[in-house]
């Protein structure tokens, strides 16, 4: 690879995630300063520059707080009948309980942290052929555990995979190191991985050596190697060469 396709692609390794940053915090502000309540929690008294930020404050206050409220009226008794009753309404409805429980289910994993997601293991798909799947911590009725294979680099989707305790192999990893090669779409570095440097020609044996008619280095061209049993004087049938007076 040339220099500057190496810099280029440094570059653009280094600035495509800080532009996706930018992106999405860029859509959760415009989202949370559109939200309507927002024009009747605003004083009067905060000048037009500070608006937005204001905007953002109060909706982010305005967040929390009812999530704070909901989290405390879910420990009462009430609260959890309130969550079960729910959960049953929106179970009823065909196409809405598949978006509602996999989000439900998403939000838990998510704010448990990786503590319900097993560690990492290779998992032979084909015959000499691995893949890097995950333990969800739970067995069918006949004994086979469930894996979990995410897509890479989209880590949102993937295949829920039942097979039996035999056939999975433990990487030694961390789940953040499997789920960073996975990410990385398998260019994340981790420490049990080998780098893979470019073979280069040996620094004695130049490409110039390899062309046809070119000998060895340090040999004559039409030099024979020793040993080889020929004679490089006298003619052709034998004699020494020398004549007779």
């Amino acid at each position: 690879m040339s220099t500057w396709k190496r810099d280029f692609a440094s570059g653009l390794i280094v600035l495509a995630p800080l532009l996706v940053l930018l992106l999405v915090v860029r859509w959760i502000y415009l989202h949370i300063a559109s939200i309507p309540l927002i024009d009747a929690l605003q004083p009067d008294a905060i000048p037009a520059p500070l608006e937005p930020v204001s905007r953002v404050v109060i909706a982010i206050a305005v967040l929390s707080t009812l999530v704070l409220a909901v989290g405390y009226f879910m420990r009462t008794t009430l609260g959890r009948l309130a969550e079960a009753k729910v959960d049953d309404a929106i179970n009823r409805i065909p196409a809405l309980r598949v978006v509602y429980n996999a989000s439900k289910l998403a939000a838990e994993t998510a704010i448990s942290g990786t503590d319900e997601l097993q560690n990492p293991v290779y998992l032979e798909t084909w015959p000499g052929i691995r893949m890097t799947a995950f333990r969800t911590g739970k067995k069918t009725r006949d004994g086979k555990i469930v894996l979990f294979m995410p897509t890479a680099p989209n880590i949102t989707t993937g295949f829920v995979i039942e097979v039996e305790p035999e056939r999975v192999e433990d990487t030694g990893e961390s789940v953040e190191e499997g789920m960073t090669r996975i990410l990385s779409a398998g260019f994340g570095e981790s420490a049990h991985q080998i780098p893979v440097e470019e073979e280069r020609p040996p620094a004695d044996d130049g490409p110039e050596d390899h062309r046809p008619g070119v000998g060895q280095p340090g040999k004559a061209a039409g030099e024979r190697p020793e040993g080889d049993g020929g004679t490089s004087t006298g003619d052709a049938d034998g004699s020494t060469g020398t004549s007779g007076s």
